[in-house]
Order: structure tokens, then C-alpha cells, then sequence
């Protein structure tokens, strides 16, 4: 909770509801992140927020009552990178971004590397979402990026 609390959140998360809410001129506010909230949060034990491999356990159960379970249940989607581009439909994209030919044409790009690490992520031995993603964004808008 204080990895979360300290970096995760103002770096990421906030980060991006504050961009995207910017982006429309739309006011945003998190509630449960009022101070109140937060520290009340420190005060439940453990067995509370988490049961049976499920976070945010007594908050559900709250919910349960005002919220048609069904709704609550609908599986979340990650506005992260993409964590495994050899199972997502973006690996045919990705391939083609990163492919040898296309990564020579930035002479910024140490092709190699990337190719070596693109490898290892299809085959699962390591993950390096976050530096692809980088690469693939970086493709993208790179002003010699040819499509």
C-alpha cells in the first residue's frame, strides 16, 4: 500500500486520469482517495482486504449491497503497456515495428538489443513490456517511421 500510495499512483495512474480528464476539460475527483478514506484503509487488517486470492474484499462486500454483484464482476482491462504481446492481437503489429529492417532505419535504435529482448518476451523468459512499449510508441512517432 505505501509502494502504491508514494509511486504507483502519482506516477501513473493519477498521472493519467489527470491527462485524459485534461484532454476532454473534465474536472476529476477520487474519492477514495480523501484522506479519511486512506487512513481508515491503513486501519483494516489484512484477512479484510484480501480473501480467497480477492483484493478489496470488505470494500466488495459494501458495494454488494447498493451494486447488482454481476456488475462488480465484470473482468478489469489494464490501461497499462500490453503484458504479453505474443497472446494479443497486437503481436502481428508489434512484430512489424520492431522487425530488423524497420528498426535499421533509426540509427538512434541499437537493433540487436531490441530484437534480443523482443525474443525473450515472445518466449516468456523475460518481460520487458515496458522497454518494447517504449520502442514501439517511439516507432510510431518518430518522424522517419515508415508504415
Amino acid at each position: 500500500m505505501l509502494t502504491d500510495l508514494r509511486s504507483y499512483l502519482p506516477d501513473d495512474i493519477l498521472t493519467k486520469v489527470d491527462r485524459a480528464s485534461m484532454a476532454v476539460s473534465l474536472e476529476a475527483r477520487v474519492p477514495l482517495l480523501d484522506h479519511r478514506v486512506v487512513e481508515l484503509a491503513w486501519r483494516i487488517p489484512l484477512h479484510m482486504k484480501i480473501r480467497d486470492g480477492v483484493g478489496k474484499w470488505v470494500l466488495r462486500q459494501i458495494l454488494y449491497k447498493y451494486v447488482p454483484q454481476k456488475l462488480l464482476s465484470v473482468p478489469r482491462w489494464d490501461s497499462a503497456c500490453p503484458s504479453s504481446a505474443a497472446s494479443r492481437p497486437l503481436r502481428d503489429w508489434a512484430e512489424d515495428l520492431l522487425a530488423e529492417e524497420a528498426l535499421k532505419q533509426h540509427q538512434l535504435l541499437n537493433v540487436g538489443g531490441i530484437r534480443q529482448k523482443w525474443k525473450e518476451h515472445l518466449s516468456g523468459r523475460r518481460n520487458w513490456q515496458y522497454l518494447l512499449w517504449n520502442v514501439l510508441v517511439f516507432r510510431i512517432v518518430s518522424p522517419c517511421a515508415v508504415y
